[in-house]
């Protein structure tokens, strides 16, 4: 018996385990008086009950008492975990322990029966896997419908993304355009400047801003192989570290600036900033983006998001995103991290996520309406800044992946947008019942009469549209009763 993963060499099943063909299905009848029998109004598929008779074996018997807590520990959860058997290895059950182990012990040895709960009445298999092409088929070996997910990777630019069946059900997202219609199909959100580090050396070192209040600027900066991060952070008796700048190729009124910064703080102690600073074309701080942790006693995350200039702390001051509402200190060691901020007309809309699993997770949005028009300048210059605090231990990466910058443009009449570029994916989760693209939540591009359909068991056609547009697969775990 494997449980969670984990197989233990005192523990062996032995005859008479009770593990039913199919979960118990109980039939709703209602009977009618002067009519035999009753009619059929549904069922309901019961929770599984999977009973295992186990012998243990143990040194002595005071390592028998030990060995009991030792299961404890192994099977006792309060999520359903995998359990697997080795005369049925490619089956997966989901299950709990359910009441207690009493067993029939003589000195070092005992036996007793475990009794499983399967909440999900269901066996899986091994996870399938495939890719797909404008139109496939593929083959549900499983006897039961299984919740697929698909992931198309853009190869041009695209207005929509739709997966489809031979049932007429779809899941799309985005805006499909009739080929006979006079709509006009723009780029709303054009890339006008990216930096992965790998041309670091066009950026300048002179004429830089950081918040002086607490910051020094020292050091100097380096590409790595997978982003930027300092070479040398220098010296101060504040935050300090190196900063370099650069001019955009042109000046944008409305904007949206995206930003990844990739951190590995195996310490409590570990002090950082990285910040990603935007002027506009007089060098007036239209605000900042970034991440710190400047707790000694945690591994922290906090993000930040201000409008304008430094003027103090909290969002009186400019901080949409600062120390009052996003602080993380259950990200682990290892965390990615997303953030981007966007200007449209006096509204700027702050957003951070920690990227994992291929999805955002520990979202966060807010705004500041610039009312008074004093940080409405035109977008000319972006600035690199990372800091660490007086001598403190720096993280082992404290790295920004990628910049990119986007000119964002206002849809008029008789226009679609492409919600695509190449190289994104759109994730249709069928299991959670999320459309994501590139790991951001993207349901409110969601058709209104798309749905999170099923494999049939058998062969389903489906089809990837629009054609000739996407790289796609899908990956589903076969089911059975």
């Amino acid at each position: 018996m494997i449980f969670n993963g984990i197989e233990k060499d005192y523990l062996t099943v032995t005859r008479g385990r009770k593990r039913p063909a199919w979960a118990p299905i109980e039939r709703e009848l209602v009977t009618v008086s002067g009519m035999p029998g009753a009619h059929q109004f549904g069922a309901n598929t019961q929770v599984r009950i999977v009973t295992v008779p186990v012998f243990i074996l143990a040194d002595s018997f005071s390592d028998l008492q030990k060995l009991k807590e030792d299961m404890a520990d192994w099977l006792v959860h309060d999520e359903p975990r995998e359990l697997k058997f080795k005369d049925e290895p490619d089956r997966i059950y989901y299950a709990v322990v359910d009441g207690g182990l009493d067993l029939e012990e003589l000195v070092r040895w005992g036996e007793g029966e475990i009794s499983f709960v399967c909440p999900d009445p269901y066996k899986y298999g091994a996870e399938e896997t495939g890719d797909l092409t404008d139109i496939s088929t593929v083959n549900n070996e499983g006897n039961e419908a299984v919740s697929p997910i698909f992931e198309l990777t853009a190869i041009k630019p695209a207005t929509f993304a739709m997966v489809s069946n031979s049932a007429d059900e779809y899941n799309l997202v985005g805006y499909p355009i009739d080929e006979d219609g006079n709509e006009e199909i723009v780029d709303i959100r054009p890339s006008i400047f990216f930096e992965d580090g790998r041309t670091l050396d066009d950026w300048a070192t002179t004429g830089l801003k950081v918040d002086d209040y607490f910051n020094d600027i020292t050091g100097s900066m380096t590409y790595d192989g997978g982003g930027i991060r300092a070479a040398v952070y220098g010296s101060s008796d504040r935050m300090h570290g190196p900063a370099v700048i650069k001019e955009l190729p042109t000046s944008l009124q409305d904007f949206e600036i995206n930003a990844n910064f990739d951190i590995i703080s195996d310490r409590p102690a570990d002090n950082y900033r990285a910040e990603i600073y935007f002027f506009d074309e007089s060098m007036n701080n239209l605000g900042k983006i970034g991440i710190k942790d400047n707790n000694r006693s945690k591994i922290r995350r906090v993000g930040l998001g201000r409008v304008g200039e430094y003027r103090g702390a909290g969002p009186k001051n400019g901080y949409a995103i600062g120390q009052e509402n996003y602080v993380q200190d259950k990200l682990g060691t290892n965390t990615l991290m997303n953030m981007s901020v966007k200007r449209e007309g006096n509204l700027y809309t702050f957003y951070i996520a920690r990227w994992r699993n291929n999805r955002h997770q520990n979202t966060y949005t807010a705004t500041y309406r610039d009312n008074n028009g004093e940080y409405g300048g035109r977008l000319r210059y972006v600035q690199i800044y990372v800091g660490n605090y007086k001598d403190r231990a720096v993280p082992r990466r404290l790295r920004i992946n990628n910049l990119e910058v986007f000119e964002l443009k206002r849809l008029t009449l008789d226009q679609t947008p492409y919600i695509l570029s190449a190289g994104d994916v759109v994730t249709f989760d069928h299991v959670l019942e999320e459309i994501l693209i590139n790991g951001e939540d993207s349901m409110r591009l969601k058709d209104f009469g798309a749905d999170f359909f099923r494999l049939h068991s058998g062969y389903n056609q489906l089809t990837v549209s629009p054609e000739d547009t996407f790289e796609a697969y899908l990956r589903y775990t076969n089911k059975y009763k």
